[in-house]
């Protein structure tokens, strides 16, 4: 049984793009079409407008939160080509980077795992990827992939930091080689793995295919260390797709078909422990699903429109005219 905790109040003045909870689950950003991005304290059920974030000239689509041990970080994107950087110092929250490297709209934002660093993927409908580093003083070191969808890129997802199948054979004592890798998804319909190199240059690793439309939502699943790797997909098509990969070596993903819904699929996003898997779609609704014994995906609820919203970062549209 799942039962809506908290409704939120936004007083945004136009459609909301994207909500996301700090690490913790006291804070929810929103971004909206109005150009605006907001914070809310969201404790014991209240809803607290902390900041109401000015600064980008077209609407918002996503936001993210980096991780606590680099502080009260938050970074967004917009149709209006601009990635920014927020930061809160001493209770207030500032402007501190913008990223201005795209010709076009900048369609999702992702931190890489705190293990390595802070480190921001964007996707652009100018085709590109850009990652940007903080190096430390203010400085942001960016590395861009150009090409890496024709048409545009509609979004960017980090593999964990925990190396498949790491949590059985893994040597006592022994530190973990990581490999940065990250999923996007296009309007070419393919789903991309990116890799970087020993010489930190990104390669294109694996070409998913199975969407006869945009892929407009990636997200690579949380792990503990299992050997298996799980991506979940969404598309314009309606469908959304489980991948896997069950051999690091061999590379191989297949994918299994979750559902085909009747209305363009905006978004997925996993549970924390990866066992749910929250959808949202053009149907105004939000479903969750979870992974039977026998390895079929079963909806366990729905959430309709007007009885607020699941407490997962999901929301209901994307819907950037590119």
């Amino acid at each position: 049984m799942v039962s809506v905790i908290n409704t939120v109040d936004t007083s945004h003045e136009d459609m909301i793009h994207d909500a996301q909870m700090d690490y913790y689950g006291t804070r929810l950003a929103t971004c909206s079409s109005d150009r605006s991005v907001k914070i809310f304290d969201v404790r014991n059920g209240g809803q607290i407008l902390i900041a109401d974030l000015r600064g980008h000239e077209g609407p918002v689509w996503q936001v993210a939160w980096a991780h606590p041990m680099y502080g009260n970080i938050l970074a967004s994107c917009s149709y209006d080509r601009k990635v920014i950087i927020w930061k809160e110092e001493n209770g207030t929250w500032e402007k501190t980077h913008e990223h201005t490297g795209h010709d076009s709209s900048v369609n999702s934002v992702c931190w890489a795992p705190h293990d390595y660093g802070l480190i921001l993927a964007c996707g652009s409908s100018d085709g590109a990827i850009s990652l940007l580093t903080y190096t430390g003083e203010g400085q942001w070191e960016v590395k861009k992939i150009n090409n890496a969808h024709t048409i545009g890129c509609n979004a960017v997802s980090w593999a964990p930091a925990v190396v498949p199948g790491s949590l059985i054979d893994q040597p006592s004592g022994q530190k973990p080689n990581y490999i940065k890798k990250f999923a996007s998804g296009g309007c070419d319909n393919l789903i991309k793995l990116w890799k970087e190199e020993e010489d930190g240059q990104w390669k294109e690793e694996q070409k998913l295919e199975a969407h006869s439309d945009w892929v407009r939502d990636v997200a690579w699943a949380p792990s503990i260390g299992l050997p298996t790797s799980t991506i979940a997909s969404c598309s314009q098509d309606g469908r959304v797709f489980i991948w896997t990969c069950d051999d690091v070596s061999s590379n191989t993903w297949s994918p299994k078909l979750l559902h085909k819904f009747n209305d363009v699929v905006w978004h997925v996003s996993w549970s924390i422990t990866a066992n749910i898997l929250a959808v949202s779609g053009g149907d105004n609704k939000v479903t969750l699903w979870k992974e039977s014994v026998d390895g079929q995906w079963v909806c366990i609820s729905d959430v309709n429109k007007g009885q607020g919203s699941v407490s997962t970062s999901v929301t209901e549209g994307q819907q950037n005219e590119q």
